[in-house]
């Protein structure tokens, strides 16, 4: 694999370090190791180790920069072939989320802090993959980032227990008792709280030193002034030495006979608790964040309520005069970091997470409408599933009419239903779905319904490859296209294309429904009500098509007569139907004479209505989605077409007859006809003549 971390800057400090360990055994494992940083003292230790670095200026908090900034980044993914972009921090994350949406780089982020709810956090959630260091930050991101629990990981940060060697509290107690403190100085750090706490220790400990180990941002010098002028006024000059950065914390923490953490608000993790463990100190610490994830209180440290110098007094006090007691929280500390908190086992962690989010891919499939076009679309979904079997997760977007057609399909794992004309209306229903489909960080969207509407929410999607017909509606929007130059393509064939773009080939075009068993069970009650004789053949007839289609229907008189020549040769005929057809069903039993029909209008869903064509012998229909029910269950069909093209939207199937008049107006796509000569100067005789041949 191939790994860039990025993150503001390579100074001494946990996440820093973290990541040069983290580049020093992926070299080590035969991944390469790319960081993007603002550069660094620690470049050098990553160089040493085999990493590779590019010095970009991605710690500026400057939205114009950032913007700037990203086509750099998109460059260095591509010339160094990256596979993860993994983000330590806010702004980088920003950069490398648009980054990897240019790319086919996976996106990935560790959570290193307790964040604000601020514009630039958000970020850090909307990785494949949240890597977080502690429970607790873990469902901070759930609760305030609104971050899908299956996509978050706990990887604890690590010690390097080459580098931090255990030594037992016997060999410290000397001369001198002493106490550290390390971290950036900081208000939230606690400093005044440790230095109170410390002046309190005094009294009790005659040999006492302290060491603050850490320096103040530029920004903060005037509150290092402050803690060296508590320091004066406690009296602990004389003991106390402000360090400031030391790039050697094992031969700092070698000299220790106790550290303190003295944080105030939540900490991410506590780093230098598990460095000072390592290294055989004691910890007392606050109660603050993921420290309960590593401190047992009373049984590897001690926890002490934050801002309570009393409460730190009383526990550094306890950890002095009980040696015994001190020696119990190192060993038992000592060993909960060999078996939880060792690099090994936090590389061998994010391996795992980077293979896992390489190896699961989540994929969203857009198919709003219609009915015929939606079970034309099921070959594509099989050969989708095919394609991306295993652990890759297929979320499926449908209209709210149309979702009966894939409530049992086998090849999806998710559908998403949308109502296009009543709660998801308009631009504000498309930012809302957007909004939500956002959320779910999907690595592709595979436009099958290919208008303005859908190719906006595959845009508002985010997702970095996105895949459909370069149509000229909004088509810009995508980012995978392909021409439409083949206007008259078999429709199944047509929405292969789009599959062509991803490595898919059309192998089986065959359409499948899913009916349930309670569906056959209603058709079955239906029939029999009917008085059906088991060995009488059905004729099924779709009436009609839809109400903005009327020049597609078959003339009433036709179907009668066509009825009635059924009837004569001992078939029965089941008309089909919605509500909208009621009148037209009626008109038509009230034509037919000597035989009578059975009435199916508005009384099947698609699943029952698959059912009911399923049981026919042949079905009959101009062009409309029953046709491709038809289709799809395996019934032979006689097809009647006039002002649509066949050749565009008849479905694949193997026992059918075409029926369609060669006039020089046809296919003319119109609506509305004053003649409907095409659907007209079909007969039911010769309607009859097919049924006859495909029965036979």
């Amino acid at each position: 694999m191939n790994i860039l971390q990025i993150l503001p800057e390579l100074n001494v400090g946990g996440v820093e370090t973290g990541t040069v360990d983290l580049a020093k055994y992926l070299v080590r494992d035969a991944h390469k190791a790319v960081v993007i940083s603002n550069g660094g003292v620690l470049v050098k230790d990553l160089e040493a180790v085999g990493g590779k670095h590019y010095q970009l200026p991605v710690h500026r908090k400057s939205i114009f920069l950032m913007l700037k900034l990203v086509p750099q980044v998109v460059d260095i993914i591509r010339k160094e072939e990256i596979d993860i972009v993994h983000a330590r921090s806010r702004v980088p994350a920003w950069i490398a989320y648009l980054a990897t949406r240019r790319t086919n780089a996976v996106f990935i982020t560790t959570c290193h802090g307790y964040y604000k709810k601020h514009p630039f956090s958000f970020a850090m959630g909307w990785a494949k993959r949240v890597i977080v260091l502690s429970n607790i930050i873990g469902r901070h991101m759930i609760d305030d980032f609104k971050v899908p629990y299956d996509r978050i990981r706990l990887v604890p940060r690590s010690a390097d227990l080459e580098k931090f060697k255990y030594s037992s509290l016997k060999d410290k107690r000397k001369e001198e008792f002493n106490i550290g403190i390390i971290g950036r100085i900081t208000p939230i750090k606690g400093h005044r709280h440790f230095i109170k706490a410390m002046a309190k220790v005094a009294r009790i400990v005659p040999n006492l030193k302290i060491w603050i180990v850490g320096d103040a941002p530029q920004s903060r010098q005037n509150y290092k002034e402050e803690l060296q002028l508590l320091t004066k006024r406690l009296g602990l000059e004389h003991c106390t030495e402000f360090l400031g950065t030391q790039r050697d914390i094992p031969a700092v923490l070698s000299h220790l006979n106790l550290l303190v953490l003295a944080t105030t608000s939540h900490e991410a993790f506590g780093r230098v608790i598990i460095e000072a463990q390592a290294s055989g100190v004691p910890v007392v610490a606050t109660q603050v964040g993921g420290v309960v994830d590593i401190i047992e209180d009373g049984k590897n440290g001690l926890l002490i309520p934050p801002e309570d110098p009393a409460a730190m007094a009383e526990a550094v006090t306890r950890i002095y005069r009980d040696e015994g007691f001190a020696l119990s929280l190192a060993e038992n500390a000592y060993r909960k970091v060999k078996e939880q908190y060792s690099v090994e086992l936090m590389v061998k962690n994010t391996l795992s997470v980077y293979k896992e989010a390489l190896g699961s891919l989540k994929i969203l499939i857009i198919k709003f409408s219609s009915l015929g076009d939606l079970i034309l679309s099921t070959a594509a979904l099989r050969a989708i599933r095919q394609r991306f079997s295993g652990n890759h997760k297929i979320t499926f977007v449908v209209g709210e009419e149309s979702k009966d057609v894939i409530m049992r399909c086998p090849y999806i794992d998710e559908m998403r239903v949308v109502d296009l004309k009543n709660k998801d209306k308009g631009l504000s229903g498309l930012l809302r779905l957007g909004r939500g489909l956002r959320r779910e960080n999907f690595d592709m969207v595979i436009d099958l319904q290919n208008n303005r509407k859908s190719h906006i929410l595959s845009f508002l999607t985010m997702s970095p490859q996105r895949f459909g017909y370069d149509n000229g509606k909004l088509s810009f929007l995508l980012n995978k296209r392909i021409k439409n130059k083949t206007p008259t393509m078999e429709p199944v064939p047509h929405q292969f294309r789009i599959l062509n773009l991803l490595g898919i080939e059309l192998k089986d075009q065959r359409l499948e429904l899913w009916p349930s068993d309670e569906d056959e069970r209603y058709i079955d009650e239906f029939l029999s009500s009917e008085w059906l004789s088991v060995h009488q053949k059905i004729v099924g007839i779709n009436i009609a098509a839809s109400l903005k289609w009327k020049t597609k229907n078959w003339p009433v008189h036709s179907i009668a007569r066509l009825c009635e020549k059924l009837g004569s040769q001992d078939m029965r005929v089941v008309i089909t139907g919605t509500e909208k057809d009621l009148t037209e069903a009626n008109e038509l039993i009230g034509q037919v004479k000597g035989m009578k029909l059975i009435n199916a209008c508005a009384k099947t869903s698609v699943n029952q209505l698959a059912c009911l064509i399923k049981r026919c012998a042949v079905y009959i229909s101009c062009d409309s989605s029953p046709l491709h029910v038809a289709a799809a269950v395996g019934t032979p069909f006689v097809a009647l077409f006039g002002p649509t093209d066949a050749r565009r939207h008849m479905p694949p199937a193997k026992d059918f007859i075409l029926i369609k008049k060669e006039l020089a107006c046809s296919p003319c796509y119109k609506s509305k006809c004053k003649t409907t000569k095409c659907m007209k100067t079909i007969t039911a005789e010769e309607v009859l003549d097919a049924v006859n041949k495909l029965v036979q």
